[in-house]
């Protein structure tokens, strides 16, 4: 089993370097490749209301062997919950089907700016962290006018920001906007989603340089960029190999090769996506 280094987040919680991802896996395939996940070492475990998988993300949790404590639960608010009561039963749904007293850090999905109520989702969430419910919270695809927005209505600032983040979508300017926040940046689709990323000539000539797999050099990256990845597999082999990305390291030239991939985005705008 590969034991992964913390991250220490601005609000002083302790976050795995590497997490899990849950999506679009459900049902029995998502119970087990958790299960799988955390025999395999990973102690992040990152799902959200709008994947329909949180109760058997849940189950896996419980019934994994490891104690709840050491299992890092993150959880997402959807775009029809927004609003401070709402956010309030939303989250308290999200609990109930994990099977969970508290999530270790929840996260508003998207900002949804044409809805205008991210704000006060905000405040219903300082509000369960003060209660003890959520240990930290943060968003997920947010612009730095939004996060500022948060902080200017209400003096607190995220904690993470989860960004769409891959070598063919590098957002050094979101990147450079989290850092200077003291919010940590953490990746989703890391692999780049089905875009081919694994199959890249320069992706395939740095893993047989260091006699890795395609999938971890791009993991060593977002590491090395300072970011914490999400990947997803319902592999055990592959699983195992996600996570043990800590015995090589990349040049300042390959980081900057792998940075020079840049396509474009694969998912939704956050000034214009929505998500209910």
């Amino acid at each position: 089993m590969n034991t992964v280094p913390q991250r220490v987040l601005s609000d002083g919680a302790s976050i795995p370097a590497v997490g899990f991802g849950t999506y679009p896996l459900s049902g029995s395939d998502a119970e087990s490749a958790v299960g799988d996940a955390i025999a395999a070492g990973y102690r992040l475990i990152d799902t959200a209301a709008s994947y329909g998988n949180e109760a058997e993300v849940g189950r896996a949790v419980a019934t994994s062997g490891v104690p709840r404590e050491e299992v890092f639960l993150m959880s997402k608010l959807r775009g029809r919950d927004q609003g401070y009561e709402r956010t309030l039963a939303a989250f308290a749904e999200s609990a109930a089907r994990l099977g969970v007293d508290y999530v270790d850090i929840y996260l508003i999905h998207w900002p949804l700016p044409r809805l205008d109520a991210y704000a006060d989702s905000w405040r219903a969430m300082i509000k369960l962290r003060e209660e003890g419910r959520i240990r930290s919270i943060g968003v997920s695809n947010f612009t730095p006018a939004q996060l500022d927005r948060l902080s200017e209505e209400t003096g607190v600032m995220p904690s993470v920001n989860q960004i769409e983040l891959h070598p063919n979508f590098t957002q050094p300017g979101q990147r450079d906007a989290d850092a200077a926040r003291s919010i940590a940046t953490i990746s989703w689709g890391p692999l780049g989603r089905g875009s081919g990323i694994l199959a890249d000539p320069v992706v395939t000539g740095l893993a047989r340089a260091h006699g890795v797999t395609p999938a971890q050099v791009v993991l060593r990256w977002h590491l090395q960029l300072g970011a914490i990845p999400i990947a997803k597999s319902a592999t055990p082999e592959r699983q195992r190999a996600n996570l043990d990305i800590f015995g090589f390291e990349l040049t300042a030239e390959e980081v900057a090769a792998l940075s020079g991939l840049e396509r474009g985005r694969l998912g939704g705008d956050p000034d214009t996506y929505e998500e209910f």
